[in-house]
């Protein structure tokens, strides 16, 4: 049986911007609102509000993001691909990022009605 889930489409526009390696949180991210910070050996990257980045570094602006409602276990399998695979499958390219809690699917904007039909279609719950 197919794996149905209930999710919620957040309002901010994001962002998902490149900074050098081992940067900081910078200070133009932090506040309330969607915030994401990854730092590795190769990459350091921040996903927050679109509108809270300066125009001078490399981003990708204009996502949306779609949370799963509810908590997900560790134990969970198969979220992210019944999420994942109806949206390639309508040719809709996506960036994920997880929590303790939840997955974010994030989504170009201009996708977003393509993303619900094809989220909807696969037998998941959509809000906006």
């Amino acid at each position: 049986m197919p794996l149905a889930l209930s999710l919620e489409v957040l309002d901010p526009i994001l962002a998902v911007v490149r900074l050098p390696t081992g940067t900081g949180l910078p200070w133009w991210a932090a506040g309330s609102g969607f915030l994401s910070f990854t730092q590795s050996a190769r990459e350091t990257a921040v996903v927050c509000e679109a509108r809270r980045v300066p125009e001078s570094l490399t981003a990708q602006r204009g996502f949306r993001a779609l949370r799963v409602k509810g908590t997900l276990p560790f134990e969970a399998t198969g979220v992210l691909a019944s999420l994942a695979t109806p949206l390639a499958g309508a040719g809709v390219p996506v960036f994920v990022v997880s929590t303790f809690e939840t997955d974010y699917i994030l989504v170009f904007e201009t996708q977003l009605p393509r993303t619900l039909e094809a989220l909807r279609n696969a037998g998941h719950s959509v809000e906006e």
